[in-house]
């Protein structure tokens, strides 16, 4: 099970991470402070088993059974300690995961990359299951926003932004084609700060052109100068009102 706010089924249940491969090396500012490297060289130190090799890239082809023996319908985050289309990741790979993701229609299965270029190329030559939404993470406008035009033009069922950490306004965004859109400032001793005007202007522009917006957190920055609880700012209580917004995707498909 995962602590992953935005990670749950339809009914509310918490959801599961599911990592046929470890490890990730770092290609834009939104993975300057990657919390899976900090943690996947902990499970190093502790003699985990699969994290032998730290942060290293690593396949492990002996889990991807794993979902095959949940009957539960179950929302998975794929590669929450890695990603997916790195280019160390082979295309028959790939394969083999969209396979178990076509043979469990039950579960979710969402997938989030940076490597915006090498999930639309392999896309081309694959076809993607209705239970797997394809996202990408946006950071900045340099890295993050041309991410978003790629995965417009990927044929999938559900198409997603991770818009974390946010490290700047943004400006305005196209949002056509985009089912839901995730906010959050950065976590850690070295979170970056993220304004709340810049969260304002995303939640904005969700709400005007239909698409939900799920608010995860305000970062670690935030907590520590406004004295959360919660070292992460995610306890929306403590939040200005306006920001309280979680949504998903099923919840404006149960509406319409």
């Amino acid at each position: 099970m995962t602590k992953i706010e935005w990670v749950q089924n339809q009914s509310g249940s918490k959801g599961y991470t599911w990592n046929p491969t470890t490890g990730c090396t770092k290609i834009s500012q939104g993975c300057k402070h990657c919390y899976a490297e900090t943690m996947a060289k902990r499970l190093q130190t502790m003699k985990v088993k699969g994290y032998e090799k730290g942060f290293e890239l690593t396949i492990h082809k002996d889990r991807l059974q794993q979902p095959l023996h949940r009957k539960k319908a179950t929302t998975y985050f794929v590669n929450s300690m890695s990603d997916l289309f790195h280019e160390e990741v082979s295309y028959h790979f790939i394969k083999q995961v969209f396979a178990v993701i076509q043979q469990t229609p039950q579960h979710t299965y969402q997938i989030l990359t940076k490597r915006a270029e090498r999930m639309a190329d392999f896309c081309q030559k694959q076809a993607i299951p209705e239970n797997a939404w394809l996202g990408v993470s946006v950071e900045d406008r340099l890295s993050g926003l041309p991410r978003i035009d790629i995965l417009r033009k990927i044929e999938t069922n559900i198409r997603f932004l991770s818009i974390e950490p946010l490290l700047e306004a943004l400006g305005i965004i196209d949002l056509s084609g985009i089912h839901w859109v995730i906010v959050g400032g950065e976590s850690g001793p070295k979170a970056r700060p993220m304004k709340k005007e810049w969260v304002t202007n995303i939640k904005n522009q969700c709400q005007q052109a239909g698409v939900p917006i799920f608010i995860k957190q305000m970062g670690s920055n935030w907590a520590r100068t406004h004295g959360a609880k919660n070292g992460k700012g995610n306890d929306i209580t403590e939040w200005d009102k306006e920001l309280r917004v979680r949504d998903y995707p099923f919840m404006l498909a149960l509406a319409t």
